[in-house]
């Protein structure tokens, strides 16, 4: 059952994002507010948590395609093949924000991207996540809460999500309502940015 913590991007409890980390550490799946859309979360260096995620996903883990969330681009060298200068300005200037950028995978890539050749990196403008990341001293694997509804294609409501996840999760962090604007997705592979789903901001 899914425990709801209601932690205020402001003013964000230590103890309650304690929590959340000890729960990413142990392979728990965390719920969590973004500058977009919630989001699922675990461990990247957890197989069992990632395939966890994919199973709620109802992917195959190598089919999956799950962010990876940053707090800032230090560990872009650790993930992804070197960039050069303009890649890396456009990124910097752009982050942190809504978007989530797909650079060419490096071959340290954590056990469950093994063999994938590109990699989704986001660093979402937005509290929670940013210090999630910071306390957990490494990034988490994300991917979009997206709802089967044909009107509404992404859950704002904390509450209602909560209820929808309570067997398949392991927290869910209530942050007010959330946005229902995914992240715009810019593929950087070629050298050129590639808009491939313009969503929540402008490169």
């Amino acid at each position: 059952m899914a425990k709801i913590l209601k932690i205020y991007p402001d003013n964000p409890q230590e103890n309650l994002l304690d929590e959340v980390v000890r729960t990413l550490k142990n392979g728990g799946i965390i719920i969590y507010p973004s500058d977009t859309v919630y989001a699922l979360g675990c461990n990247i260096f957890d197989i069992r948590a990632m395939e966890k995620l994919a199973q709620i996903k109802k992917v195959k883990l190598e089919k999956a395609h799950f962010s990876i969330i940053c707090n800032d681009l230090s560990h872009l060298s650790q993930f992804t093949k070197p960039i050069d200068t303009s890649i890396f300005r456009l990124l910097k200037n752009n982050i942190p924000g809504p978007f989530t950028f797909i650079l060419e995978a490096s071959k340290s890539l954590p056990l469950a991207y093994k063999g994938k050749k590109t990699v989704g990196i986001r660093v979402p403008d937005h509290h929670i996540p940013q210090l999630i990341v910071e306390k957990l001293g490494h990034p988490i694997a994300s991917t979009s809460i997206k709802d089967d509804d044909d009107v509404i294609e992404y859950s704002t409501d904390p509450e209602l999500i909560a209820e929808k996840y309570n067997n398949l999760v392991d927290i869910v962090i209530d942050c007010g309502y959330g946005d229902n604007v995914p992240s715009t997705i810019v593929d950087l592979t070629s050298g050129e940015p590639e808009i491939l789903r313009q969503g929540k901001g402008e490169i």
